[in-house]
């Protein structure tokens, strides 16, 4: 079972690097829609009903991932079968390589427009406020954590719980992307999958941090600094994770994250995150490729924890039972 999952999770890194995300009946796509019209149905501007919003739908996720993991039980083949398509489907790896990589080169076009125009498929900064050097930040920053959220800790999750992990895990990022945010509509109702966001990430965010630390090198940055960036200032972030993973990217790039953050519902003064230079077209670039080897080595890492993970369970049920 072990080997399978391993082997599965592998393939479906491979699967996104390769096809990317489907272009047609994409399922996080059609999960958006169902969590939308069941939203309709159980908005109120308290948090009960936004408990319910997210107990329903990242419960029948996770119901669902347990039937299919259990349909791969039938056989080795079955569960890598599985596991690869349902690893294919949650993550985001290639999106955000491609995403990350046009808005450099639009950057380093000087074509501000379209720069503008494409952030918002990054994140959910107000563009039309936002400068080069605005963009540039804004485009680092959401590299940084979308590596951590759509790329390592579907992993982790995936190794730790297989199927039912990787579901389950797509669902509740997803619906914090979706309600959990600070505006007036969904301050309450969307507590409940902020929350759950935040637990799910505590774990995938550091090893994401650490991972940047190890894969600073391979893009010509500096591991040091991004150990040290990391240790000092994940904590001042406002989120308890996204903090981790940026301050690591800026530190292995050598320059400065945080700061003034403009969103549509208002802007937030941030600490500053790192000491280098501010960020350009070529940090952008430099960015995604930093992103690409810390999921390599998230796939590397994973596909250990998975085969690892019996062995684990069986020592701490000797130790438990002694």
């Amino acid at each position: 079972m072990s080997l399978g999952r391993a082997v599965g999770l592998v393939l479906g890194v491979a699967a996104d690097a390769v096809f990317g995300d489907p272009e047609k009946y994409h399922p996080v796509a059609g999960f958006g829609r169902a969590a939308a019209a069941l939203e309709r149905k159980l908005y109120r501007d308290h948090r009960v009903g936004g408990v319910a919003h997210t107990a329903v739908l990242v419960g029948g996720t996770v119901l669902a991932g347990v039937a299919v993991e259990r349909l791969g039980r039938r056989s080795p083949v079955l569960q890598v079968l599985t596991t690869a398509a349902a690893t294919w489907v949650v993550l985001g790896g290639s999106s955000l390589a491609d995403e990350g990589t046009a808005m450099g080169r639009e950057l380093d076009g000087g074509d501000l427009e379209a720069a503008r125009n494409r952030l918002p498929n990054l994140c959910g900064r107000e563009p039309r406020k936002l400068d080069t050097l605005g963009l540039a930040k804004a485009t680092v920053e959401s590299v940084a954590e979308n590596t951590s959220d759509a790329v390592v800790a579907p992993l982790f999750w995936g190794a730790v719980a297989g199927v039912p992990g990787l579901l389950g895990y797509r669902a509740a990022n997803t619906l914090d992307a979706m309600v959990g945010h600070r505006n007036e509509r969904y301050r309450r109702f969307g507590w409940a999958s902020a929350r759950l966001d935040d637990v799910a990430n505590l774990l995938p965010s550091r090893l994401a941090a650490l991972l940047t630390v190890a894969g600073a090198p391979v893009v010509g940055g500096s591991a040091g600094e991004a150990w040290r960036t990391w240790r000092r200032d994940a904590a001042a972030h406002p989120s308890p994770n996204a903090g981790q993973v940026e301050a690591a990217f800026a530190g292995a790039l050598e320059v400065r994250l945080g700061g003034r953050t403009v969103y549509a519902h208002g802007a937030e003064d941030r600490p500053v995150l790192g000491h280098g230079r501010n960020p350009d077209a070529g940090h952008v670039t430099r960015a995604v490729e930093l992103s690409r080897v810390v999921g390599a080595s998230a796939a590397a890492v994973t596909a250990v924890i998975a085969l690892a993970r019996p062995r684990l369970r069986r020592a701490v049920r000797r130790r438990t039972s002694a």
